[in-house]
């Protein structure tokens, strides 16, 4: 049996966990589209952005072990994504990191630390390159910043089939906009197509602290490309985790937060 199997089937089955309470949930309006948002705990803000096809209570776990610690999670979910809104924008990784300073303005925040998850690490690692004066670090899972780091997938693979079902029924569960499924996935995968196209140059000139974090079988990310991320981003910290694939914060959450909450704390 696959290690993916008996980790992710109660998940695949059952559901995303629900979200803890926040302290405070707003809409954010920007470029067409409403983002949600949430607010839980007190403390150091984190800014946790979920990965293409998921969305925020997929951090339930995550969420839970920030705010014991003592941090200030913030779960956004990406336009098009969880409570959001698509809008009319053609989706990029530039517009989801503008949309998200467009939700720190709305809370007030002049700076937070990142916790991303694919694409929410390629919107993390974006900010930083835009106003790196506006972001405190960034904990970058599962992330690829040119295309050539992406592994070719297997189609037939069940786990991934019950995961996009899965992503299916979250969205007919959390999105205000339920019947654009078919359409918020083709832009989607439209952007996933094309982007990003970031060059070691532009790399290389981040200047805040970075862990560069794969699972050790990751599906979608060469592990050349996460070591390559690693040399070119400046002391860049790489961390592999084992027994772990693309969906390790659902698999391992505390191998997972462990990793997260030693790099936040420096």
């Amino acid at each position: 049996m696959d290690f993916r199997d008996d980790d992710l089937s109660h998940y695949a089955a059952h559901g995303t966990p629900p979200l803890p309470k926040p302290v405070r949930e707003l809409r954010v309006e920007h470029a067409s589209a409403s983002i949600w948002c949430g607010v839980y705990g007190e403390g150091e803000p984190v800014l946790l952005l979920h990965g293409a096809f998921n969305q925020s209570a997929d951090w339930s776990r995550q969420i839970v072990a920030l705010t014991e610690a003592g941090y200030c999670a913030i779960a956004i979910d990406n336009r098009g994504r969880g409570r959001s809104t698509l809008g009319t924008e053609p989706l990029s990784y530039a517009l989801g990191a503008r949309e998200v300073f467009a939700v720190m303005d709305a809370l007030g925040l002049p700076a937070a630390s990142i916790v991303g998850w694919s694409d929410g690490s390629i919107i993390g690692l974006t900010m930083a390159m835009q106003h790196p004066e506006r972001v405190l670090r960034v904990f970058a899972f599962g992330t690829v910043m040119h295309l050539d780091g992406l592994t070719p997938l297997d189609m037939d693979d069940p786990v991934l089939s019950r995961m996009f079902q899965r992503v299916k029924v979250d969205h007919a569960r959390f999105s205000p906009e339920a019947e654009r499924f078919d359409e918020i996935a083709q832009a989607v995968d439209q952007m996933t197509g094309s982007q990003p196209t970031y060059s070691d140059a532009e790399l290389a000139a981040i200047r805040v602290p970075v862990a560069v974090v794969a699972g050790e079988r990751d599906e979608f990310i060469a592990r050349e490309h996460t070591e390559h991320l690693r040399r070119v981003i400046p002391d860049a910290r790489q961390i592999i985790l084992p027994e772990t694939s693309h969906f390790a914060l659902l698999q391992r959450p505390g191998e997972f937060n462990q990793a997260m909450l030693d790099f936040l704390g420096g």
